[in-house]
């Protein structure tokens, strides 16, 4: 496995590269239309991030002439240097020798920058003048310069993307023919589908890690995002980072990019107490704020952990019974991780209640939307007084999915394993009917069981979850399922196996069923519906 080093090197050679191409094409469209704004713009935004990237990578002779050179055309941008023949001679032969010191990161051949090139730049930058440009002893880097291809290259996402739909539908096929070959009994068709499936599972690999990034190409924006929100807020906090070099889908980590800023945004500003308070309350007056990530088999687990004020549990049970998400004599029977949850229901708010920690949980229903999008888990833990943990479970590619399938009424579902708990097998009469649905003890919890042939089949003024006598058998087997801090029984026909699906969405107008969150085909042929296991959970926790 490549070092996390190598790879932000990798990384920043191949950007810095399509930099230095495009730079070259802009400054030529400059210097036939010198007005451009535009143009001027882009020029300048790009040596901005790329004297931004050299300095944070540690390439400083890259830094410093991108920094020369995003001064001087900040200059002509603001129309305090002409662009004159002589000044583009010199900017030519500087982004020439960008070129030349970013392709010789890989190297054993050391460039060293022209002096008389960068005194001109200097002049360029200090004196506003161009009438002091030394040209005649300039080398001209593009003279000598060979026309030379990186090894490295971009791919856009969308080409993924489409490369990984098309892997999803070789898949299918695949599991398909591999099926038949069990049917037919034929030694030349087992041959070639067992060859066809380790090439198929050798190219899902391949496609998926080419979407691979590290965690730290997010995480280490974060010491400037903190630094910057701790100097509005006048708090002092110092963060630890942990995990950048854990690996993830890339469109994953761009889904939760705004969350996760969000989450470290409210644990300084609602979470983490000023100074003067922390020292009050006999902790150091410096906060502390870890964000962290780690591999846990097909997920990736980010916390985030502060040492602030926490969450009061009893301020949040009557901020849900003041705003009717709960009965008043149900509340307090709730356990600590029900009551968190409400912190993610759409508008809830501590606001004016709690002043102490306003806010806190406002707009964390967005950040369980996005978690939802790819498949992931949240999880709150907090202590009054202590501080308050953030647990994320993200899939680590949104393409592929494991899954646990199963049967009703010889139809085939399936529920992603994200969200199963367990499975286990209960005697009908170890379910107790109370009110309109069914209930059993679990590992000492008390938790809610579907009759799932009742949801799917039966017409909800018929449905009568309640009702053990409309259950076949006596052994039930159930699928224990795990959304927003609740769980939720599921009562099935028949379990089969895991298997990893390609879920594929569901056409109009089925779409608009919410109880589903798309469909696969299993090796058979058959159609599987996969369900959504927010919707279901959903659906019960509104319906109680």
């Amino acid at each position: 496995m490549k070092s996390r080093e190598q790879e932000y090197k990798e990384i920043f050679v191949a950007e810095a590269l399509e930099y230095y191409d495009a730079l070259n094409r802009l400054i030529s469209e400059l210097e036939k239309r010198p007005q451009d704004d535009q143009v001027l713009a882009e020029i300048f935004r790009m040596l901005h991030n790329l004297k931004a990237n050299a300095k944070a990578i540690g390439y400083l002779q890259i830094s410093d002439v991108s920094h020369k050179l995003e001064t001087a055309f900040g200059l002509i941008r603001n129309k305090e240097l002409s662009f004159s023949d002589e000044v583009v001679g010199v900017l030519f032969d500087g982004i020439d020798l960008l070129g030349e010191l970013i392709k010789s990161i890989d190297s054993d051949k050391q460039v060293e920058p022209d002096p008389v090139l960068l005194r001109n730049l200097d002049v360029i930058v200090d004196s506003l003048s161009d009438s002091t440009v030394e040209l005649a002893k300039v080398q001209k880097f593009s003279s000598s310069r060979n026309l030379t291809l990186s090894d490295l290259i971009y791919i856009q996402i969308k080409k993924l993307d489409h490369l990984m739909n098309l892997v999803g539908e070789l898949i299918i096929d695949r599991d398909r023919i591999l099926s038949l070959s069990r049917e037919l009994d034929n030694d030349e068709l087992k041959s070639v589908s067992s060859h066809l499936y380790r090439i198929t599972e050798d190219l899902q690999y391949s496609v998926m890690d080419a979407r691979l990034v590290s965690i730290g190409t997010l995480f280490n924006k974060f010491p400037r995002v903190v630094r910057d929100i701790t100097a509005a807020e006048k708090k002092e906090v110092d963060l630890e980072l942990s995990g950048q070099d854990i690996q993830i889908d890339r469109n994953i980590l761009q889904i939760m990019t705004d969350s996760l800023l969000h989450l470290v945004r409210n644990a300084i500003t609602h979470g983490i107490e000023r100074p003067a308070d922390r020292t009050k309350a006999g902790k150091p007056k410096t906060g502390h704020l870890r964000l962290s990530a780690r591999s846990d088999r097909e997920s990736v687990i980010i916390s985030l952990v502060d040492d602030g004020k926490g969450i009061d549990l009893e301020q949040v049970r009557r901020a849900a019974v003041k705003q009717q998400l709960v009965p008043a004599d149900v509340v307090e029977e709730l356990p600590e991780s029900e009551v968190f949850s409400f912190l993610f229901e759409p508008g809830f708010s501590l606001a004016k209640e709690v002043t102490e920690f306003s806010g806190r949980g406002v707009g964390l229903d967005v950040v369980k939307n996005a978690i939802d999008s790819i498949g992931g888990r949240i999880r709150i833990d907090s202590k009054k007084g202590k501080g308050t943990t953030f647990t994320l479970q993200l899939p680590t590619s949104i393409a592929v999915k494991g899954a646990l399938l199963f049967e009703i009424d010889s139809i085939f579902y399936a529920i992603p394993l994200i969200h199963t708990d367990s499975v286990i097998a209960l005697d009908k009469d170890e379910l107790h009917e109370v009110g309109e649905v069914l209930i059993a003890d679990i590992k000492g919890e008390t938790v809610t069981v579907v009759y799932l042939h009742e949801l799917l089949n039966v017409e909800e003024p018929l449905m009568r979850l309640g009702d053990k006598t409309r259950l076949q058998g006596q052994v039930q087997n159930i699928i224990i399922v795990s959304y927003n801090n609740r769980k939720l029984g599921l009562i099935v026909d028949k379990l089969y196996r895991q298997q990893d699906i390609v879920v594929k969405p569901l056409s109009k107008p089925l779409d608009s069923i919410d109880l589903y969150g798309g469909v696969t085909l299993l090796g058979t042929g058959k159609v599987c519906l996969v369900l959504d296991v927010p919707a279901i959970t959903r659906y019960f926790v509104n319906r109680k």
